[in-house]
């Protein structure tokens, strides 16, 4: 499929599925033509007397320096190699991919002034399979100009790429693909680099697999009420509209319909009439996560269509300013947010995780066990999941709080937006070991207590589990069956299943 970059919107999704798919860019006409547009007035202003920022004049600390007319175009090309600062572990070619599209779509909008031939030299590299190989390491969030620049760098024939399973030379890679190096003019180079695609593709990355990861736990914590037996009447929408927090009255309704069909309503089937808070909190504090994790979207999303360069060009004023859109705070507290919430949720479930386990909370065998005596059952996990709700707490500690001042001070403020985005993908890979745990737990738990009937979701989500782990008998290596539960949930087969049973229309796509 041929995707049209300049006239269209992308969403987090769009990123994933654009870059994996095997599709191809093109620049629409409306895009060419603002490409085109913002180009001439950058060479008309780069050959008067007023200073531009990148074009004729040093960048940060050497602000105050001009760039003689003639050394302008060499000057693009010393922007890219002087700030190739990336260091650390290569991301994966699939995100490289995903960032190379995602710096396509602001170049379409015309807005930074980067040649045509440059563009268009992009996008060739995308349908052609030439991938930068882009560090891991060096984005404090004021853009990602020092990762940026090692993607820019192949466009000159320098630097690193991926082509046909191999990792080479960048002008080894386009020679590899048939293409020629590009000839950088006036706001190339700077243009390039100055944009948050790196922060922005893993953002994406992370609002997906969190989306996902969420969605899998909410069906697990139902499963945990059909096996703890747990009063469904504290998710009754009166109370959740009589106080709709954030989120709160979605998050009820995704666990009900969770639920739906359940022998868990009929009268006397609930143990308690309130249940520990690891239970009955559930809504408040799901909801909470709904909210931070919807404006980590719109934040990802923003930063994904918007204009961020400086300069910028606006074309029908025929103007070009300075701009402060390179600064991404809001995509960092975003993160910082999301993943403090995400440890309130973790919480909730390595609390009910000890409740199911415990008999005189459960009313079920000590330890899940069905033979007692000096079985250990499942207990040992309450010791893995100590582990991971550690580290899942350390990664709740904000990045964003302050920066070190760099280029003589002149750059004293940053929002380690990428810091922020990384370590909740950390945290992320613990919650989703987390989860497996108390799915492992609550499938036994409702194993051992035998309910009539199971909910729609968890109906489908017992079933899952017990696909490719048996229930337990006599002891065995229980890590073994959390590796094959966390890939179990995270099968696009059940998430498909459980998204069309708990997820309203417009809710967590």
């Amino acid at each position: 499929m041929i995707i049209a970059l300049g006239d269209r919107q992308f969403s987090c999704r769009d990123i994933l599925s654009v870059a994996q798919n095997g599709n191809q860019l093109a620049l629409s006409a409306g895009s060419r033509a603002r490409i085109s547009a913002g180009r001439a007035i950058i060479e008309q202003m780069a050959a008067g007397s007023e200073p531009i920022y990148g074009v004729n004049t040093g960048l940060g600390g050497n602000l105050r320096h001009r760039i003689p007319a003639g050394d302008i175009e060499d000057f693009q090309t010393q922007i890219i190699f002087g700030r190739m600062i990336g260091v650390g572990p290569a991301l994966d070619p699939v995100i490289c991919r995903a960032i190379l599209l995602c710096r396509l779509i602001e170049l379409s909008s015309g807005a930074t002034g980067v040649s045509l031939d440059t563009i268009q030299l992009l996008v060739e590299l995308f349908n052609r399979g030439v991938t930068p190989v882009i560090p891991s390491l060096g984005s404090i969030g004021a853009s990602d100009i020092g990762v940026l620049a090692h993607l820019a760098a192949v466009v000159i024939g320098h630097g690193e790429a991926w082509f046909d399973g191999e990792r080479m030379t960048g002008g080894a890679a386009l020679a590899a693909a048939g293409l020629q190096p590009a000839r950088l003019r006036e706001k190339d180079g700077i243009g390039l680099i100055n944009h948050a695609a790196a922060s922005a593709t893993l953002a994406a990355y992370a609002v997906c697999a969190l989306e996902d990861a969420l969605l899998a736990a909410t069906a697990v914590a139902a499963l945990s009420y059909e096996g703890y037996a747990a009063n469904p009447a504290i998710l009754d929408p009166r109370l959740h509209a009589a106080r709709p927090a954030g989120g709160q009255e979605e998050a009820a309704a995704m666990m009900r319909r969770a639920l739906a069909g359940s022998s868990i309503h009929e009268p006397g089937s609930a143990r308690y009439v309130q249940d520990a808070l690891s239970f009955r909190l559930l809504a408040p504090t799901l909801g909470a996560t709904l909210v931070a994790l919807a404006t980590a979207r719109r934040e990802s999303e923003i930063e994904i269509n918007g204009v961020t360069v400086t300069p910028m060009i606006f074309i029908n004023d025929h103007d070009i300013l300075s701009s402060p859109n390179f600064h991404t705070p809001a995509l960092s507290l975003a993160f910082d947010t999301l993943a403090i919430s995400l440890t309130h949720f973790a919480s909730l479930s390595a609390f009910r995780l000890s409740k199911l386990m415990t008999a005189s909370f459960s009313g079920l065998p000590q330890y899940l066990s069905p033979v007692g005596g000096g079985s250990a059952g499942y207990v040992s996990l309450q010791k893995t999941t100590s582990a991971l709700y550690c580290d899942i707490r350390s990664c709740a500690m904000p990045v964003s709080l302050d920066a070190l001042p760099v280029s003589d001070t002149v750059e004293d403020v940053a929002s380690y937006a990428m810091q922020a985005i990384v370590k909740l993908q950390r945290q992320l890979a613990r919650f989703c070991y987390l989860s497996a745990i108390e799915a492992l737990a609550a499938a036994q738990a409702v194993d051992l207590r035998a309910p009539p009937r199971l909910g729609a979701a968890t109906s489908c989500l017992h079933q899952a589990i017990r696909h490719v782990v048996p229930p337990l008998q006599a002891d065995r290596p229980p890590g073994a069956d959390v590796e094959v539960v966390v890939k179990c949930l995270s099968d696009p087969v059940l998430l498909a299943r459980l998204r069309a049973i708990i997820m309203a229309q417009g809710g967590l796509t």
